[in-house]
């Protein structure tokens, strides 16, 4: 790492349904900002100038739940209140900004190298590969998977309550099987809130953790060639 990416602090913004947190090195814990149906772009982003106007940092990462296409949200998403398409981040928040999928954020800060499919089990379903350094997102969660529902209707937190943990511990290994035959990643990297109702991992599988967000977030502003390390 050159000494300029040494100094670079780095905001990490994760944007969930539930909780918008708020990451930066030297913090134990990160800050949490309820957000919800009614949370806008607009909102998050006063949100996060009040609550970081005392904080140090150069440059800021945003884990987005949806898809991404260059450094900009795709659609609108799914839980949260509309106008994240088109808003203006940079200028919002002060700081230059990257925006990337937030599971694509976990796997970038998860990963070890080679070729590996993350897939982060929490209120719906991430997933994301990394191969050699770049990421590469994915929106596995809503393709057809049993019964006319989805991969997130089995393995997101919906699909855990109405199934029981048993139940939903075997789709996740059934998942992972078919997602390793199809994809043929050297790992697999669960990660998300739910991980920890699981109790053992078939071979190939990893558990990686949420504060590898973190790690993501100051990847993302590094060469390709340097985000393993």
């Amino acid at each position: 790492m050159t000494a300029a990416a040494r100094r670079r602090r780095v905001l990490v913004i994760d944007v969930g349904g539930t909780h918008i947190k708020l990451w930066l090195a030297g913090r134990k814990e990160p800050v949490k900002i309820d957000s919800g149906p009614h949370m806008t772009a607009a909102h998050m982003a006063r949100a996060v100038r009040v609550i970081t106007k005392d904080w140090h940092f150069d440059v800021i990462t945003i884990g987005y739940p949806g898809p991404v296409k260059n450094d900009r949200p795709a659609r609108e998403p799914f839980n949260l209140g509309d106008g994240w398409v088109g808003f203006p981040y940079q200028r919002a928040l002060h700081h230059p900004v990257r925006i990337v999928n937030d599971a694509a954020l976990q796997a970038l800060g998860s990963y070890e190298g080679g070729h590996m499919l993350f897939l982060g089990l929490g209120t719906g379903l991430g997933s994301g590969l990394v191969l050699r350094g770049a990421i590469v997102p994915m929106e596995l969660a809503h393709l057809p998977y049993r019964k006319g529902k989805t991969y997130e209707d089995y393995l997101g937190e919906d699909g855990r309550q109405a199934l029981g943990n048993r139940k939903w511990r075997r789709h996740v290994f059934d998942v992972c099987d078919l997602f390793a035959k199809a994809l043929l990643p050297d790992y697999i990297l669960l990660g998300g809130g739910n991980v920890k109702h699981l109790a053992t991992l078939p071979a190939g599988v990893r558990l990686g953790s949420n504060a590898n967000v973190v790690r993501g977030g100051y990847r993302l502003w590094l060469p390709r060639e340097r985000r393993a390390r």
